[in-house]
């Protein structure tokens, strides 16, 4: 119970802690930006930050009446795009992007002091991760991977976008629910991780299922499972069943994407935003599309409505971190208790 009461009190406090970043002077005007704005996809083009973003950055030119460029900026597992704008002008026309799982636990990784609190969230979509594995190989299902794993020790090739990444979260997780062990294989971003598999340079992938699902429709991956606790249902492509069908105590949070805006800027760009969220994205047919062609779940949020929202994957990713030695601050310091 006590466990249970310090997690409440965690994510109550996060969310407080957070509510400087999305109130507003009363008096705050609306935005009107007088050039292009800048948001900065801090991994390689074609995975799942810079698919929803260039979907999501074509809306608010609409809503703007401004040109959005999107920048690919990848490195460090995200952390150097996300340090460049952390770093950058605070006039309101930079901005990052990717999970927020990321943001939160950037500082727990020690790839970048930064957290939560440090910046206000937009966020359009939830993803999961998906195992999959080449055709090739002779795994059928996630019991003939377990066992492989176990089998042989640090030997089965997972890909990944990196430490801090979706995948790694998913193959650690993995790894730790099933008390087995792999051979880590990192990349650039999720899109080189999902080829390397498809080539056969790895065997295995956990990236996020919008990054795999094309391949997985032209049979040139086969899916074991979804991280989830219910199946993937995606047009063109038999149900994935979820990991808890085979570990029925594995844990998992809504891993949710979007865009990033450092604390700093002037008051009427978030207040726009906002109200662009509320209004515009909320409602938005393209990302219903997007969602709903790759995998995704709609659910834009802003706001302490996203903080809270996040949370639990940001929690589950810092202890992930701190659990399997490769934390270098202590997640309970930042105020993230253990799950």
């Amino acid at each position: 119970m006590q466990g249970k009461l310090a997690i409440r009190i965690a994510v109550a406090a996060f969310a407080v802690g957070t509510l400087g970043l999305v109130a507003q002077p009363a008096d705050a005007q609306t935005w009107k930006p007088t050039k292009p704005i800048t948001v900065i996809v801090p991994w390689a083009a074609g995975g799942s930050t810079d698919q929803v973003i260039r979907v999501t950055a074509a809306e608010l030119e609409k809503a703007l009446n401004q040109k959005v460029v999107v920048v690919n900026q990848p490195g460090g597992s995200g952390s150097i795009g996300t340090k460049s704008v952390l770093e950058g002008n605070k006039d309101g026309y930079t901005w990052a992007s990717g999970a927020a799982k990321d943001i939160g636990s950037y500082a727990v990784s020690g790839l970048l002091d930064t957290q939560a609190k440090d910046w206000d969230f937009y966020l359009t979509v939830a993803n999961q991760a998906v195992i999959s594995v080449n055709p090739n190989t002779p795994y059928k299902s996630v019991a003939d991977l377990l066992a492989a794993m176990k089998a042989k020790p640090g030997h089965v090739s997972f890909a990944t976008a990196g430490v801090n990444s979706s995948g790694h979260y998913g193959s650690e997780a993995l790894s730790r629910a099933a008390g087995a062990t792999y051979k880590h294989v990192s990349y650039d971003g999720g899109n080189p991780a999902v080829i390397a598999t498809v080539s056969g340079e790895t065997e295995v992938t956990s990236q996020l299922g919008v990054e795999q699902i094309e391949m997985i429709r032209g049979k040139r991956l086969r899916p074991l499972a979804v991280l989830a606790d219910k199946p993937l249902v995606v047009d063109g492509v038999a149900p994935i069943e979820p990991i808890t069908k085979t570990l029925p105590k594995f844990r998992t949070e809504a891993n949710y994407f979007g865009i990033f805006v450092p604390k700093g800027v002037p008051a009427e760009v978030t207040a726009t935003l906002n109200k662009i969220w509320a209004e515009k994205i909320s409602k938005s047919e393209a990302l219903k599309k997007y969602a709903s062609d790759k995998g995704a779940i709609f659910d834009p949020q802003y706001g302490e409505a996203a903080k809270k929202a996040s949370f639990p994957a940001i929690q589950g990713a810092a202890w992930i971190l701190q659990e399997g030695g490769k934390a270098k601050v202590n997640p309970e310091t930042l105020g993230i208790p253990k799950p």
